[in-house]
């Protein structure tokens, strides 16, 4: 009676081998994946830092020289956007608020991360 136990078993065991290499596999491909889409979203929060600190930057320094030299704060906010490795896509000037908008292209992104930030004097009230 033993032996067709035994017999059984053996077969079963045959019918597994390899199982625990497709797994590793399967395991390692998960992790994989998770690996490059946590470092693709981390690039583009990044690249989105990035963006707002040049969006912010870029008005300050054009509310800066619309003060200085009047109008010239879209040109000053371009050369500090670019210094910073953002290109200005929008700039307005209202008296002396200066409104912008800039862009930074994400490496691993289709889009490029936006911000947009205002400067100017503080508004009383």
């Amino acid at each position: 009676m033993s032996r067709p136990g035994r017999l059984r078993s053996a077969s079963g065991a045959a019918r597994d081998r390899g199982s625990a290499s497709i797994l590793v596999l399967a395991v390692t491909g998960v992790l994989l994946a998770a690996g490059v889409a946590a470092l693709v979203l981390g690039s583009v929060a990044v690249a989105g830092q990035r963006a707002r600190l040049a969006a912010d930057l870029a008005a300050i320094a054009g509310a800066t020289g619309e003060r200085s030299a009047h109008g010239r704060a879209c040109a000053t906010a371009a050369a500090v956007a670019r210094a910073n490795g953002a290109r200005l896509e929008v700039c307005s000037s209202d008296g002396e608020d200066v409104t912008v908008e800039v862009s930074v292209e994400v490496p691993v992104w289709p889009d490029a991360a936006r911000a947009r930030s205002r400067a100017g004097p503080a508004r009383s009230g």
